[in-house]
């Protein structure tokens, strides 16, 4: 069974969207401000949690404060609950490490669709608590970066590299073409599995994140090179040297 937390300070909400997750048999664990679900994440009930629903405006602390220190202890999705009003919070939210966002009010099958495909991506990428032992692998390798695609697993230069879901694959869809350019649209549709107006900014924030965690200067990449005007590409063999 899936666990679902849910952050929000208005309880009518965190009681309909209760409904709609528990009527596709999930589990639910609510708290009523960002404090509550960075403590319920700190204790051993977050080992048991699949996704977060996590609301941006809420007292004590709020959700993008509750983003960033979650994302220190745990890659668990983390779908963002905005207003049509709250762009600016939408792109903050993604920057700090939310995997995605709902706009209220809800639709539920829109809802449903953005949980099954996070909680999917996320225990196919090996959800914590989740052991699997592996007999063979399946490498990708550039330069001094290694993705082991049956363990789930990144390295750079032989060291491990923590990736969100949604990170490793978008990595894995550029290691899988060097050299290809794709664009955000493209990046987007590949790896989230919809179409959605705004890809651009929301690839940019992952591409990002990947290069800090990638890049050993992410202002002047090695691997992950912007195309102007097209998109994003690996560069294949061995990368360019960086500027001196």
């Amino acid at each position: 069974m899936n666990n679902i937390l849910i952050c929000d300070d208005e309880k009518d909400i965190v009681s309909a969207l209760r409904i709609y997750l528990e009527s596709e048999g999930m589990s639910v664990t609510a708290a009523y401000n960002g404090k509550e679900a960075l403590e319920i994440m700190q204790s051993p009930i977050g080992n048991d949690i699949h996704l977060i629903l996590m609301d941006v405006m809420m007292p004590e602390m709020d959700g993008i404060t509750a983003m960033a220190e979650i994302r220190r202890i745990s890659n668990v999705p983390i779908i963002m609950l905005t207003a049509k009003s709250e762009d600016a919070d939408k792109v903050v939210g993604l920057t700090v490490g939310a995997d995605d966002y709902v706009t209220k009010p809800f639709n539920q099958v829109e809802l449903m669709a953005r949980v099954k495909s996070q909680i999917r991506r996320y225990t196919m990428l090996g959800a914590k608590g989740t052991s699997e032992v592996i007999t063979n692998t399946d490498m990708i390798t550039i330069g001094g970066i290694e993705l082991n695609d049956k363990a789930k697993e990144v390295t750079l230069d032989g060291n491990p590299v923590s990736l969100t879901p949604l990170e490793y694959d978008i990595l894995k869809l550029l290691m899988t073409h060097p050299g290809e350019v794709f664009s955000p649209k493209e990046i987007y549709t590949s790896v989230w599995k919809e179409n959605m107006i705004g890809a651009e900014s929301t690839v940019a924030v992952h591409i990002r994140h990947l290069r800090e965690k990638l890049e050993y200067d992410s202002t002047d990449p090695r691997y992950l090179i912007a195309v102007w005007g097209r998109g994003y590409k690996i560069e294949k063999g061995t990368p360019r040297e960086r500027k001196v």
